[in-house]
């Protein structure tokens, strides 16, 4: 595309972010469908909880997490489009052989494989948003971008539950994944791959493709990335531990069944999700563009009123009244991703911004995705022996020291701005 930053097709770059939202959707359907689906494959092929955590979290995270940054730097050199296409055809095939799993080794192989694909997702897309908007733009483009996380929970909720309901989880996997394999070479019609840094005066057009470690240490030197990182993979260790095993303990624990979690789970995460989404843009376009410190702050604050209603969600009897309690962690636990993306977009060079995102990602994913919901499996293996199935609720209450720290990291980080802003004076 060579579109001017002047003459910006302002319907077309909605488009774009239509596109790319709707493949993120996709990407977190995949990932997300073992934990919709986590009691049928547990009873089917005799797992541990400690092994759907090591499922749902550290098997894939750990090859998501280190795939991420060498996939980025093609980002950052290469045809952006063409990378999340591909991306988007790998992970749906390995999805797909999900549904084909006959005992842990075969599921944790296919896991990989969506690991690896889904890699090719996030970073580039960031990259190509960031080249279709302007700075004070970013928030809500990002924020539109990142529905595809409570669509894919919705999607993966309500399709993924109906459809394993009816004809068996395998045929969930198989159909979900062929949705991909149809979807990727529409993207790559559909999305054109913009200038590099059109909106960035200050981007040099001769300086080449960037080093691997020039990038890398773009994040690592500064320490309100670092600390932005940390707080984000923390927040994400709450929110994964919390979203992955809360179906389990809504029919483990409440009693409900695979098509009620379906039809009321899916709506209430994915309505709880938008609204962090909104709220998030809101923070980044708004309080964040005025000072900077609310990118954090905000952020952080929310998650000390994770606490109460998490002990609430865990503790009552009705149904019903624990997933009403289950809107405000869900919503807090989700709102810093788009202030903490468009932190790092405004204050990163383009030609890093792809490798600057996927070190944020191998952070957020590593110790989010990747420990959060073995943590909760490990706690659940040791606690239900004793408690029998109040054990899953109490591992679920031990998240609570992992706010605390998710809320003193964002704290942190907002001083550091603030003494970045004073030095500046």
């Amino acid at each position: 595309m060579s579109t001017s930053p002047s003459e910006p097709d302002a319907r077309y770059r909605y488009v774009v972010v239509a596109v790319l939202g709707f493949a993120y959707m996709l990407n977190f359907v995949d990932r997300q469908l073992l934990s919709i689906l986590v009691e049928p494959v547990k009873q089917d092929l005799g797992l541990s909880d400690t092994q759907i955590g090591m499922l749902t979290g550290l098997m894939f995270a750990l090859f998501y997490t280190f795939f991420g940054i060498p996939v980025a730097m093609i980002a950052d050199r290469g045809n952006r489009t063409r990378l999340i296409a591909a991306a988007c055809g790998i992970w749906s095939i390995f999805t797909a052989l999900s549904g084909l799993a006959t005992g842990f080794v075969s599921l944790a192989l296919a896991r990989i494989g969506v690991g690896i694909g889904e890699a090719g997702c996030s970073p580039p897309s960031y990259s190509i948003i960031a080249d279709y908007f302007p700075a004070h733009k970013r928030g809500r483009a990002l924020a539109l971008y990142l529905l595809g996380v409570p669509a894919g929970s919705f999607v993966g909720a309500v399709a993924g539950a109906a459809i394993a309901d009816a004809y068996g989880w395998r045929t969930a996997f198989v159909v979900i994944g062929l949705v991909g394999v149809l979807f990727a070479p529409l993207l790559l019609l559909i999305v054109r791959e913009p200038v590099r840094g059109r909106f960035d005066a200050a981007a040099p057009s001769d300086a080449g493709p960037p080093r691997l470690m020039e990038a890398l240490s773009y994040f690592w030197r500064s320490p309100i990335f670092i600390f932005t990182g940390l707080a984000c993979g923390l927040t994400s260790f709450c929110s994964y531990g919390l979203l992955n095993w809360t179906p389990a303990f809504l029919s483990r624990v409440q009693g409900m069944s695979l098509g009620q979690i379906s039809g009321y789970f899916g709506v209430l995460v994915a309505g709880s999700m938008v609204v962090a989404a909104w709220i998030g843009a809101m923070v980044a376009d708004k309080a964040g563009a005025r000072n900077p410190i609310w990118y954090a702050l905000l952020p952080g604050l929310g998650m000390l009123l994770v606490v109460p209603f998490l002990f609430g969600f865990t503790m009552v009897d009705d149904w019903s009244l624990s997933l009403l309690l289950l809107v405000p962690p869900t919503m807090l636990t989700s709102i810093y991703l788009v202030p903490a993306l468009a932190l790092l977009q405004n204050r990163t060079p383009p030609q890093y911004r792809a490798t600057v995102s996927a070190t944020l990602l191998f952070l957020l994913n590593l110790l989010g995705l990747g420990c959060g919901p073995l943590f909760v499996g490990m706690v659940s293996d040791r606690l239900t022996p004793v408690y029998g199935t109040a054990g899953l609720a109490m591992a679920l209450q031990w998240l609570t020291p992992f706010i605390i720290l998710a809320f003193l990291c964002q704290a942190i980080t907002a001083w550091l701005i603030r003494r970045e802003a004073l030095q500046g004076k």
